[in-house]
């Protein structure tokens, strides 16, 4: 050996204590492979993923398992198809966690999209996520404590339509000449709306959810365009399987018909009170909101791990179908860490 020129062994040996460094540290990913029951999902992800092979010539059909983890790669770090292509090739921590190995090659960015596809269109993405739901009621973590319902702007790409375009849009109608050119109608967004919040306008969609107080995993969800109000999403967010019979929200949620919705399926109400214009709330009122807000601002949590763990809410995917199943993978990974967390948890305090 020339003094200074490590040997292949010595080389080999530097890579083996990288690597063992990197797994003590526990990463989240590493975390993940080892918590979730990823084999559990494999009769769903078959179900979906299904395809009538003409030949058994041509390259062997790739685990879809392995797929099913790059689109949770996908979520975690909010990344284009493109991009979780590129990373997984990259990254040595996201090749591991999917499952390959660096003589395998890595599922490009078409195959990654073919099979988010076949998965919505067999209506799977939705079974994964209620399978995971009976797998936490499995290790105990059942919904209970009462519920807290509240919705998130789901902004995308605004789109550059003339008035009159919008207009048809809104319409229900399919501007004029569009039908004529396949591909640019491909690329336009026919779901998406605007709304207002706070004075301030946005374009796209919501991600309406409801969790449960105690250990704060998403139960329920619905995804709208952005114009739908948030209160006529109540009934289908409300979950009966809750132990406890709490339902928080913020003033949107409020009105006497919502009172009543509640009272008749045998839910107590915590919503925020609301004021109005010559009737403005009694001090007694606020003070309640404020106890109210300090269970109610769990649900503002996940939220901000969406935006500020999770890649950020920007959404790139066009049509309400896709970016539902799109954001029911978001909700889907967002238990898998809040998953992770109570198991941290519930170790520590054993």
């Amino acid at each position: 050996m020339r003094w200074g020129v490590p040997t292949p062994e010595r080389i080999l040996w530097d890579e083996q204590q990288r690597v063992a460094k990197l797994k003590e540290k526990k990463p989240v990913l590493q975390r993940l492979s080892e918590s979730i029951p990823w084999d559990s999902f494999r009769p769903l992800l078959d179900k979906g993923y299904v395809h009538e092979r003409k030949t058994n010539a041509g390259r062997k059909r790739i685990d879809p398992l392995i797929l099913f983890k790059m689109l949770v790669l996908q979520q975690l770090f909010n990344l284009s198809d493109e991009e979780l292509e590129f990373q997984v090739n990259d990254r040595r921590s996201f090749e591991e966690f999917v499952g390959l190995g660096v003589m395998n090659s890595i599922p490009d960015a078409t195959t990654v999209a073919f099979f988010r596809e076949r998965l919505r269109k067999a209506e799977v993405i939705e079974e994964l996520f209620e399978m995971f739901e009976a797998y936490l009621r499995s290790q105990g973590l059942q919904a209970r404590g009462g519920q807290i319902i509240d919705a998130t702007l789901v902004p995308v790409p605004k789109q550059r339509n003339t008035r009159e375009e919008n207009k048809e849009i809104k319409a229900g109608r399919l501007p004029e000449g569009w039908d004529e050119n396949p591909d640019r109608l491909q690329q336009k967004d026919l779901d998406a709306r605007w709304t207002k919040k706070n004075g301030i306008s946005y374009y796209g969609y919501k991600n309406s959810i409801c969790i449960d107080v105690d250990h704060g995993f998403i139960r329920r969800y619905a995804v709208t365009p952005a114009n739908i109000h948030d209160s006529q999403l109540l009934p289908r967010l409300l979950d009966p399987e809750n132990e406890h019979d709490f339902v928080w929200a913020d003033s949107a949620y409020s009105g006497e018909c919502f009172e009543d919705l509640l009272s008749l399926g045998g839910f107590e109400s915590l919503i925020h009170e609301k004021g109005a214009r010559n009737h403005p709330l009694s001090d007694k009122a606020k003070e309640l909101n404020r106890v109210k807000s300090s269970i109610r601002a769990c649900v503002e949590h996940v939220f901000g791990c969406m935006t500020m763990s999770m890649g950020g809410k920007l959404t790139r995917k066009i049509g309400l179908e896709r970016n539902d199943a799109w954001w029911v993978l978001k909700n889907l990974t967002f238990n898998f860490l809040r998953y992770l967390q109570r198991s941290s948890h519930i170790a520590t305090v054993a």
